[in-house]
């Protein structure tokens, strides 16, 4: 059974905290392509290279370290945003999908723009929600990374999105705008095509608009951004599956492989 939950923490019940990354230049990386590690408190996941968007997609950008505070992407016993006002709690609980009782997270950091991002869904996100999320098995959320520097388009986009999840229509705008990315990625005004979207997701146009107007869900993007970026996430996208971080577009044996190896470990935790 789909659920949509109140406070989490985006651990599994065996990790302690995601402490910092650090990521470098790969000897065989092009100017979008990440060598990525992931550092965890009790162990030092292996590096992966993969397809990513970056904050200024150059070599130069991938070389150097990348140090941040220590402590978990959401703070304990509060929502993801961290934010208590009603339209950001509302929005808050749209953006996660799966059983309250799934034993492993599989956190996306993403920016609706980003066309590794779109490629990621296009090609893994039906699967991985299909084989793990609706059986119960993992419980997804979306944290917004957009890359307004070099994707003019992609924080009201995010907006767009969030402000369906006003309406517990988030997923629904995941999937539209990812699936619509060349309509509107370049667009003077993406909004003609952001309305559309919205409409055919079943939402209440005026609240939408308002919401949309207001810009009522600019600060919990931004509380997003904050903490990936503290967190030390750089590009888009980026994943926790489990303890395991994965920054790039992988397929989906990688993210099979992961998940299964977090539910092993979830199931022989001591209870």
């Amino acid at each position: 059974m789909m659920a949509t939950g109140g406070p989490v923490r985006f651990t599994s019940p065996t990790s302690s905290r995601w402490h910092y990354f650090s990521r470098v230049a790969s000897p065989h990386s092009t100017p979008l392509m990440l060598h990525t590690r992931a550092r965890l408190t009790s162990f030092v996941v292996a590096a992966f290279l993969a397809t990513a968007c970056s904050r200024s997609e150059t070599p130069a950008a991938s070389a150097h370290q990348v140090d941040s505070a220590g402590g978990e992407v959401v703070p304990p016993a509060a929502g993801l945003s961290g934010l208590n006002d009603s339209i950001s709690a509302s929005a808050d609980r749209g953006r996660i999908r799966g059983a309250a009782t799934a034993p492993v997270w599989l956190v996306e950091i993403s920016d609706f723009q980003c066309p590794f991002c779109k490629q990621w869904h296009d090609e893994t996100f039906a699967k991985i929600d299909q084989e793990y999320v609706k059986t119960g098995k993992v419980r997804m959320a979306y944290l917004n990374f957009p890359l307004s520097r070099i994707h003019k388009n992609a924080q009201a986009a995010a907006e767009a999105a969030m402000c369906a999840g006003v309406q517990g229509k988030f997923w629904e705008l995941h999937s539209s705008l990812f699936d619509t990315q060349k309509r509107w990625a370049e667009a003077k005004t993406p909004i003609v095509v952001f309305d559309s979207l919205a409409k055919a997701a079943g939402v209440d146009l005026k609240r939408w608009d308002t919401c949309m107007s207001t810009h009522a869900t600019a600060k919990l993007i931004e509380a997003d951004r904050d903490r990936s970026a503290k967190a030390g996430v750089e590009s888009t996208p980026t994943f926790f599956v489990g303890e395991r971080a994965l920054a790039g577009a992988y397929p989906v044996d990688t993210f099979r492989v992961a998940i299964e190896q977090a539910l092993a470990k979830a199931k022989a935790a001591p209870r």
